[in-house]
């Protein structure tokens, strides 16, 4: 028999009418075995009108019921209830989601998540499928959500006369067409970020050749590191479209300048602006941007002389430094980095004398950075300059840390970079510098040697020198003190030592005119009884074994019979004797 949906649409359905539909739902969800048996029966009979086009409900629910039946009967082990809740919820999840599938793969938790159902299901069906199996508890748990999911969402349905199973279909279209145009969204977006980014290279190339062309000018008039000229009219172009790019496409143009061949430079670069590359030249621990490549780029740095565009790109070389670069990356990248904190500095005279000219400076007004982030970013990218960066960073600050947290920062950084970081206790009453590694501890050794004899030959004061332990130097303890001790001391065998004595000068344990033989510790009068002479058992005391305590017959036997017999015992017993 037709019955009609909601519309004009029609479905064939396998049930006579509405009365054996209600019958079937009624005993598959009566927890009755008997009863359930009768309804699958049914829905066989149902299979048989259907044939390839049974709903997925009807067959799961068919599935999942047999599993209850069969887990009744009690003749199944906890594995084969296992095995078989496994494939039936497997089955499910995998029939239910498959609707949903299009074109373009989509991961089944968010699938199962848009007809409501949990993810701990889709972790169980994981679960069965590609690792350990889980317990039947847990089996038995998902096939009950399951059958209460599908009496609500199919079965219920039916009863209303929407005889569909496309439930939230609409939705689902929806979906769907949000997907797509999410695609196709994203497809323009990377379209457009890779053209930006052509330009953005191109921009920069027609910036360079520029430059090189102002320094081969330069450099026949003689004036290398002179003052440059003002730009030209095609360099002023050019920046003008670099600004552009800085507020429209802000992250391309840093990702690009942080490239070779751009802030960091090639060999052939520097061959070209006759910038020294030998490794004599180069300071990794005090790195320092060359005078001439600083020039070539200030035109363009000038440009982007705002917090918009400077503390990203310090963030991104703090990024790149992470990354553990070559040598030659982490020398510009951390020149730049001094580079722009040196110009940003609170003192003028700094950037001046870096400089010289005020006109070439980078910034023309002092930008606000976030000191605490730059802390961290610099902390997180260790390398032989991080102690030198750290530095400038902690004498810049808005609000400066206290002196203690700051020489403390400096020395962890150092222990971990394990590198020079100079000066670390510009005070002349700092503590000595702190022993990290075993030639450290040499060298302070040395260094000590050396100093007491310089001491010792020149004419300073006694109190310079540093005498061995003396009466004067031991501790003097007042009346009060020694009655006090003496007062805790009552009834005891000891006493407080009240003697001048260099206590220094002897070992711990070791006490004034004690011999080096330790027979001298044995005492001269002594008595002894043997074991069987105590008036207490030694059977009947327990003997601690680990965190409990057992009676010692139960450690004299094991699994194999007595280790000691009693003959044993007797003859140990005998000869041990006790003072």
């Amino acid at each position: 028999m037709k019955k009609k949906t909601v519309g004009k649409t029609r479905h064939v359905v396998a049930w006579m009418n509405k009365a054996e539909y209600e019958h079937v739902l009624e005993y598959l969800f009566s927890k009755e075995p008997a009863l359930q048996k009768h309804a699958l029966h049914r829905i066989s009979a149902w299979k048989g009108r259907f044939g390839q086009s049974t709903p997925v409900a009807v067959d799961s629910t068919a599935d999942l019921v047999r599993c209850q039946v069969l887990d009744s009967t009690g003749q199944l082990e906890a594995n084969d209830l296992v095995l078989l809740y496994g494939m039936a919820l497997v089955r499910f999840v995998n029939l239910i989601t498959e609707r949903q599938q299009k074109k373009v793969a989509r991961p089944l938790r968010r699938l199962a998540g848009k007809i409501n159902i949990p993810e701990w299901v889709v972790n169980l069906r994981h679960d069965l499928t590609h690792r350990r199996l889980p317990s039947l508890k847990w089996c038995r748990k998902g096939c009950g959500f399951v059958l209460d999911w599908l009496h609500q969402e199919y079965w219920s349905r039916q009863m209303g006369s929407q005889l569909t199973e496309d439930w939230n279909s609409s939705s689902e279209e929806e979906d769907e067409e949000e997907f797509v145009k999410k695609q196709e969204e994203d497809l323009l977006r990377r379209q457009k970020e890779i053209e930006a980014h052509k330009k953005v290279r191109e921009l920069l190339i027609s910036y360079e050749r520029e430059q090189f062309q102002t320094y081969e000018e330069l450099a026949k008039q003689g004036g290398k590191c002179g003052v440059w000229p003002d730009a030209s009219a095609d360099l002023s172009w050019i920046l003008t479209q670099i600004k552009h790019f800085a507020t429209e496409a802000r992250d391309i143009l840093v990702d690009v300048l942080i490239q070779d061949g751009f802030l960091i430079p090639t060999a052939e670069q520097l061959q070209s602006l006759d910038i020294d590359t030998s490794e004599d030249s180069v300071d990794m621990f005090a790195p320092c941007l060359p005078r001439v490549f600083l020039h070539f780029w200030l035109p363009c740095l000038k440009v982007l002389n705002s917090s918009i565009f400077i503390n990203p790109i310090l963030d991104k070389l703090f990024a790149e430094l992470s990354n553990e670069p070559s040598s030659h990356r982490t020398y510009y990248i951390t020149s730049w980095i001094s580079e722009i904190l040196l110009c940003n500095s609170k003192s003028e005279l700094k950037a001046h004398k870096r400089l010289k000219i005020s006109k070439e400076r980078i910034f023309s007004n002092r930008l606000q950075f976030p000191w605490q982030n730059l802390i961290s970013a610099c902390v997180n990218a260790p390398c032989p300059a991080t102690p030198f960066l750290l530095r400038q960073i902690l004498s810049d600050m808005d609000q400066p840390l206290s002196h203690d947290a700051q020489q403390k920062l400096l020395q962890l950084c150092s222990i971990y970079t394990q590198g020079y970081h100079g000066n670390l206790s510009p005070g002349p009453s700092d503590p000595a510098q702190p022993v990290y590694t075993l030639q450290n501890l040499q060298e302070r050794l040395k260094s000590k040697t050396s100093q007491n004899r310089d001491t010792h030959s020149s004419n300073h004061t006694p109190r310079s020198v540093q005498a061995p332990p003396t009466e004067e130097l031991q501790e003097k303890l007042s009346a009060e003190t020694v009655q006090e001790r003496n007062f805790a001391l009552r009834g005891s065998a000891w006493s407080v030592c009240t003697d001048k004595v260099p206590w220094k000068q002897y070992p711990l344990g070791k006490v004034p005119g004690q011999p080096e033989d330790p027979s001298c510790l044995m005492v001269e009068c002594y008595s002894t009884f043997t074991v069987f002479d105590q008036q207490v058992e030694l059977d009947q005391l327990p003997q601690h074994h680990g965190n409990r305590s057992v009676p010692l017959q139960s450690r004299t036997s094991g699994s194999d019979g007595p280790l000691w017999t009693h003959s044993d015992l007797s003859k140990l017993k005998a000869e041990l004797k006790l003072f």
